[in-house]
């Protein structure tokens, strides 16, 4: 075994951070994708070279850890990573596998076998790959397969997904000048899948749009301040002609508007609705890891009509681009402590209870002033004004 080889199977955990995650990603071998489908920062890299040398500490091992774990189609690396460790989101910090030939972190396969290594004393994950009886054989791989093969993600990106077109914040309400659909095909009051809508306004040489109603302010739950409009999504729609200004055969100036086909509804589409360009799909894969400098703020409202939320629910956060946060950011969700008497003081004082960490976030959406969130994990529902910080 090379000097490069045996290196592979070593850690050194990184001096600011406890060491976690599922290194299974690292020696599972990597699918060869295009530059830039997978967020790999310097950062990382970094921290990659200076954990390589040495395990995570077994302090850091989640109380019942395997020994082993067989890879299962639907699982995901933070899920497998919770299996291992106590902090699953904080994987990306073992990245110290091989870098020559790993060329992807973020992707293990249904299958593959991680073994828990103990040995002197810290832990480490290693691929394993039966070779006779109960004899294990443990090796880095590298993989080169296409995307489509079931790798795995860092997290149930099948949650998010939806979200990516149809929850948008504006930072203003641009909607009150965007294209409207100013008819309807033979009259009718509303548009399902397949109609035809007529369209006016400027579109900015796009074919395919998203439809939109009923924008509302978002704003700072302790301030008030407007921070952007979230509008309802009502579905999806492509041109199909365009429209044009022209004289009819008196010679009086004439509008024809523009004809769109509804290609999908939520709900269905009527005269008024405003239509956004379709952006260009994001086929990164999420890396969870935590803010570098101290983040704090509130749940500025729930996505939908709910008055609470809960796991695997979408929240706004009165946080954004400009306030450092970022894709793939994990916080933490804090119930705020109650208000009660003190019974036991002849003076019946009212106290605060303290405040209590109750749960998690996952952030995927990042605008200016505002972040979309996943709620990954939490004990009882969340409201608007809850707070949150880094982990």
């Amino acid at each position: 075994m090379s000097r490069r080889t045996r290196s592979a199977f070593q850690h050194r955990p990184a001096p600011s951070l406890a060491a976690l995650v599922a290194v299974g990603a690292l020696l599972g071998g990597a699918a060869v994708a295009a530059p830039g489908d997978f967020p790999i920062t310097k950062e990382w890299r970094d921290t990659a070279r200076q954990v390589a040398d040495a395990g995570v500490a077994l302090s850091e091992l989640a109380p019942n850890a395997p020994d082993s774990y067989v890879v299962k189609r639907g699982d995901t690396l933070w899920g497998i990573s919770g299996i291992f460790l106590k902090t699953p989101w904080r994987w990306p910090e073992l990245w110290g596998m091989n870098l020559d030939e790993i060329r992807n972190p973020h992707l293990i396969y249904p299958g593959q076998m991680l073994f828990l290594d103990k040995s002197g004393g810290r832990a480490r994950l290693r691929l394993a790959q039966p070779v006779q009886g109960d004899v294990l054989k443990l090796s880095p791989r590298v993989r080169a397969t296409p995307l489509d093969t079931g790798a795995i993600p860092s997290i149930p990106f099948h949650l998010i997904e939806p979200f990516l077109n149809e929850a948008v914040i504006f930072e203003g309400n641009e909607l009150a000048s965007a294209p409207r659909i100013v008819a309807t095909q033979e009259g009718r009051v509303l548009l399902s899948r397949g109609d035809t809508a007529y369209v006016r306004g400027e579109l900015g040489g796009n074919t395919a749009f998203r439809i939109f109603r009923e924008p509302r302010p978002l704003k700072d739950p302790t301030t008030g301040e407007v921070l952007g409009w979230e509008a309802v999504y009502v579905g999806a729609t492509d041109a199909v002609r365009p429209g044009e200004n022209r004289d009819d055969v008196t010679g009086k100036p004439e509008i024809i508007p523009a004809t769109f086909s509804v290609t999908s509804i939520r709900q269905e589409a009527n005269v008024g609705d405003r239509l956004s360009p379709v952006p260009p799909r994001e086929f990164t894969n999420y890396a969870p890891h935590a803010p570098a400098s101290p983040m704090a703020g509130q749940i500025a409202s729930l996505y939908g009509d709910a008055l609470t939320a809960g796991q695997n629910q979408i929240v706004a956060l009165n946080r954004g681009a400009r306030d450092g946060m970022e894709r793939g950011h994990v916080l933490a969700l804090w119930r705020d402590g109650e208000r009660v008497i003190d019974k036991t003081d002849p003076s019946r004082p009212t106290i605060k209870l303290p405040d209590e960490r109750h749960g998690m976030l996952f952030v995927f959406r990042v605008f200016d002033r505002m972040s979309y969130a996943l709620i990954l994990t939490v004990n009882d529902p969340v409201k608007p004004g809850d707070r949150f910080t880094q982990p």
